[in-house]
């Protein structure tokens, strides 16, 4: 068995897309590869920024011998037909094809049998496909090549079984990268290049040539040198595995090193900081003890550069040099924002447009401060001038400079803004966390006002959306209105909200006065129940009890005009807890397989009898002490189950529906539904329409699986 190199040299592939274009390269290969039938053991890709990496162990020298076989017409077929058969095969008489006998009679077979090509024959197609096939996020062509690849693509190194293979790759006009049995080291320290043999020779001659071509070998190597030199310093490093993973896509030879703040800018925000050396420098900041940002910073240099060496400290007074201009530009963004208040860059927003159908982002202010003020009577706590003065302020540092600059400060800016224009810290507070939260990892805001503008944010965002009709479809969700719908629904879940949703959606859609659209609360809390079982999905809450208490929901609560009624999250949440546990015990276990058979009857009876057996039993009909039993059972459940639930005893709503077991039990084994007499039998049908009605107190079993 043999094994196949490959690597794909070029200029410098962007980090974020290393990790996938080497998972796609993979696929992409091994699938020719069973394409060509030609098994394999195993393969792993690599990725550095300059090459994309694949190894495959366990190749054949060799494709298996294959047969094929074309099934012809029967032995004594028309004489057409016969013909017909050796000329779509190219055979010149029957002699030339084989006759098999079958369960339905004796057959023609065509056989041919088609010899294994050799691998190193067959793999130079296979790559080519597969180099063509690559997917990248963007893409570029240069000089007069038709095909396109991420950066400048150089060399390509195609070695199996220790030979270079044949052939090569078209770049199109003529042009074609043969394949090779060479490649290159570090640019500055190996530039010169050297042969292998295979992928342990290849792997060994690399790191001689200062590349450390696995990925996880160079975060991990990133990550003990950062922690070496931060004790040594008496300092922790800021926790960022996202630029850990960007930086190690940055480097083949990493180096870390230590350098320091300029001593005059540390009185600037800690935010303003750390994010202009990440953003644009792509440095890890540090922390002291207690928290605070330390001035240190750790740079990852692709060089080799012991932090004693002179080419460590020019490296270092190179990066502390551009560092201070940088910081410098912030400097003057701080200084400059702060001559003017925040409330008077409010008009300012009218120059930007949030949407062409919803207006500019000084229109959606407007609405914003309507809405969190609305939302304010339900959340406890909440001042209502406070909750308006954070809703006008809540976009007001999009325009400022820094912002401009960083855009990632968006919120954290205008707290330090509003602070500084002696606003009082909650508004200044709600400012910053009015964006939160921004994924599953981002902490909630708990305060009062910034709940209200939170959610107000996020509310009139969805609303607006929907009554333009621009809603999420499939994959695709391009103003993250998913993200706000989760973000709405651990605001309310985790602070314990009792927010009328459908209130709340229709003030919010009065709000959009030029737009003409039907009402969204209904199509909106559709989308909200499908979220909130995604956003439970982790916590083992069941999907389908979240369909069940919803639709009960909503269907308690709906105005006789059909017009949503409110969804209550917390009691939703709640009340799926308590039926969870219901369904948990031998009573709700049988009760469900109890509702399934009555709803099953009645549904075949009602398709047969092309009728509806709604209204109700009659009591006078009844002929058995069972059916009478279960038709009071019935009403007394339901009468108090509704009871319950109004109180939000939801518990005591369960025990109440557990006790209709004995009754339900003893119908079914004791009284014949389907009988002669036409009227029992449409009273009984109708007695057991009821169990689905009784039983929509408490949630739409027929909703529930398993």
């Amino acid at each position: 068995m043999a094994e196949l190199l490959v690597e794909l040299f070029s200029e410098e592939i962007p980090a974020r897309m290393q990790a996938r274009a080497a998972e796609d390269l993979k696929r992409l290969v091994t699938e020719g590869l069973k394409a060509a039938n030609l098994t394999f053991e195993s393969a792993r890709a690599y990725a550095t920024p300059r090459r994309l990496a694949l190894v495959v162990d366990g190749l054949p020298a060799q494709q298996p011998d294959l047969s094929e076989e074309k099934k012809g017409p029967k032995v004594g077929a028309p004489e057409q037909a016969v013909q017909g058969f050796l000329k779509a095969n190219g055979f010149a008489s029957l002699d030339q094809a084989e006759v098999r006998e079958t369960p339905k009679g004796s057959f023609y077979f065509a056989v041919r049998h088609v010899a294994g090509r050799p691998s190193d024959a067959v793999l130079p197609e296979v790559l080519s496909k597969a180099f063509a096939d690559l997917p990248w996020p963007k893409s570029m062509r240069w000089g007069d090549d038709s095909q396109r690849w991420v950066r400048p693509l150089h060399h390509i190194l195609a070695v199996f079984d220790g030979e270079a293979l044949a052939g090569g790759f078209d770049m199109g006009e003529g042009r074609r990268i043969d394949f090779s049995d060479s490649t290159l080291g570090h640019r500055f320290l190996a530039p010169d290049p050297f042969a292998v043999t295979g992928f342990a020779d290849y792997r060994d001659r690399l790191l001689q040539a200062n590349v450390l071509l696995d990925p996880a070998e160079r975060r991990a190597i990133i990550a003990r040198q950062a922690a070496e030199l931060t004790a040594g310093a008496g300092v922790t490093l800021k926790d960022d595995p996202a630029l850990l993973d960007e930086v190690t896509g940055l480097v083949e030879w990493p180096q870390v090193l230590m350098g320091r703040i300029d001593g005059g800018f540390m009185d600037l925000p800690a935010e303003v900081l750390s994010t202009s050396m990440r953003s644009h420098q792509k440095y890890f900041s540090t922390e002291t003890a207690a928290g605070a940002l330390a001035d240190r910073f750790l740079v990852v240099a692709n060089m080799e550069a012991p932090p004693d060496s002179d080419r460590a400290e020019t490296i270092v007074a190179g990066n502390e040099r551009v560092l201070r201009a940088r910081l410098a530009d912030a400097r003057f963004f701080w200084d400059q924002d702060r001559q003017q208040p925040l409330s008077a860059r409010v008009p300012a927003l009218q120059d930007i447009v949030f949407h062409a159908r919803l207006g500019t982002l000084a229109e959606k202010v407007s609405r914003l401060q309507s809405l969190a003020v609305a939302i304010s009577a339900f959340v406890p706590g909440a001042d209502r001038d406070q909750v308006r003065s954070a809703a006008r302020l809540a976009k007001a540092d999009l325009v400022t400079g820094m912002v401009g600059e960083f855009p990632e400060l968006q919120g954290i800016m205008g707290r330090y803004y509003a602070l500084n224009d002696g606003e009082s810290p909650a508004v200044a507070e709600a400012v910053a966390e009015h964006y939160a939260p921004l994924g599953p990892n981002d902490a909630c805001p708990s305060s009062p006002v910034s709940l209200c503008v939170a959610l107000a944010d996020k509310i009139d965002t969805l609303v607006g959306f929907w009554a333009i009709d621009e809603k999420p479809t499939g994959s695709k969700d391009p103003y993250a209105l998913r993200r706000a719908a989760l973000g709405v629904i651990r605001l309310i879940v985790e602070n314990k909200l009792r927010l009328p949703l459908a209130e709340v959606f229709a003030t919010a859609q009065a709000e959009c006065r030029n737009l003409d659209a039907g009402p969204v609360a209904g199509p909106l809390l559709d989308f909200f129940a499908e979220r909130l079982k995604v956003a439970l999905r982790d916590q083992g809450v069941r999907h389908d009890l979240i369909a069940s208490v919803f639709s009960a929901t909503k269907r308690e609560t709906a105005a006789p005009d059909g017009t949503p009624g409110e969804v209550d999250l917390v009691r939703v949440l709640d009340r799926v807890s308590a039926l969870d546990q219901f369904l948990g015990t031998d009573d709700g276990g049988s009760l469900l397989i109890a509702f399934r058979r009555a709803a099953n009857i009645v549904r075949i009876e009602e398709k047969k009898d092309k009728t509806a057996f709604d209204g109700g039993a009659v009591p006078e009909r009844f002929r058995q002490d069972e059916e009478k039993a279960l038709y009071f059972a019935l009403d007394a459940m339901a009468k108090e189950a509704k009871a319950c639930i109004d109180e939000a005893r939801f518990v005591e709503a369960m025990a109440a529906m557990a006790r209709l077991r004995q009754p339900v039990d003893a119908f079914f084994d004791e009284v014949t539904v389907n009988v002669d007499d036409a009227d029992l039998r449409e009273n009984r049908l109708r007695l057991l329409k009821q169990i689905d009605h009784s039983f929509a107190e408490v949630a739409d079993f027929s909703k529930i699986e398993g």
